[in-house]
């Protein structure tokens, strides 16, 4: 096992698979979260031992895998925050989907205390963090990248560097999390569309991923509607708060996305319905619905 040591805050359906990942390339890694079962779960997988007072002046890279921008600020900063238990030099690479601003605002906050912060929201869902195979979007200083290098390349398939200025790469997720929340949504349309035409969930997805209106979206998300398995991989509420954050950027730069909005609207409708905690994909149940159809399960 590497010498190289890695605390993963945020044990989730993102974290928990981005910390098995870490493991198994053969970095120490040590996992926390509010939910002990999680952390129990972790270390009968072979995650290392110890306390976070115990280890946290010891690693090498602090990986923060939560929500949403508050939660980030409580791991690093609330009243049993990380940040000030960290040595100098530690790489915290923070994961969530936040505003620049934000990112900016943590670096700023961590640049203070010697640490090397990573603005690194990720993509590619729970599977690809399980599999180590993720995108990471990432900005920081070329220090910050170097020490948390062994990190990233173990959570990754891909590392896009997008600079030393923080919130590069919360400006990039912003614009990948505009077109999936849209392509989702599209999709969903299109597919009960079709089905008022009378073209079958099943066929759509047969023929549609074979031409052009083909997307990642539909080819990743079609099939749970056809299955009528609403797992929660990636769940709808995610959607709520991830275009909230690009209509709020897109606000402040004066710039009207009304397709954007118009998706938000039907994932709200979804998560409002009581589908929040389904699979993305159960938008669909909004569009049919509201076409008096019937879906794959729903019988």
């Amino acid at each position: 096992m590497s010498n190289y040591k890695v605390g993963i805050f945020g044990l989730g359906a993102m974290g928990f698979g981005m910390a098995g990942a870490l493991r198994r390339a053969g970095l120490m890694t040590h996992g926390f979260d509010i939910n002990t079962d999680a952390v129990a779960k972790f270390k009968a997988e072979g995650g290392a031992d110890g306390t976070l007072d115990e280890v946290a002046s010891t690693l090498d890279a602090a990986v923060v895998v939560v929500v949403n921008a508050a939660q980030t600020e409580a791991v690093l900063f609330g009243a049993n925050g990380i940040a000030t238990k960290l040595a100098k030099g530690t790489a915290v690479i923070s994961c969530a989907t936040v505003a620049p601003d934000f990112a900016r605002d943590m670096a700023r906050r961590c640049e203070e205390l010697g640490l090397l912060y990573l603005d690194a929201p990720v993509s590619g869902g729970t599977i690809k963090a399980g599999e180590g195979t993720l995108s990471i979007l990432a900005a920081g200083a070329p220090a910050a990248f170097q020490k948390g290098g062994p990190a990233l390349d173990a959570m990754s398939a891909k590392v896009f560097a997008l600079g030393d200025v923080v919130g590069a790469g919360s400006s990039m997720k912003a614009v990948n999390q505009m077109l999936t929340g849209v392509h989702i949504a599209a999709m969903a349309e299109a597919m009960t569309f079709g089905m008022t035409q009378g073209v079958e969930p099943a066929k759509f997805l047969e023929v549609i991923t074979q031409c052009a209106g083909n997307s990642w979206a539909l080819e990743s998300r079609a099939p749970s509607i056809v299955n009528g398995d609403y797992h929660p991989l990636s769940a709808v509420d995610i959607w709520p708060k991830d275009l909230g954050i690009v209509l709020d950027i897109a606000k402040s730069a004066k710039f009207s996305a009304p397709i954007t909005a118009a998706a938000l609207q039907q994932y709200l409708a979804a998560s409002g319905s009581g589908l929040g905690g389904e699979h993305d994909s159960a938008v669909a149940k909004v569009y049919a619905r509201n076409a008096g159809l019937t879906l794959p399960g729903q019988d």
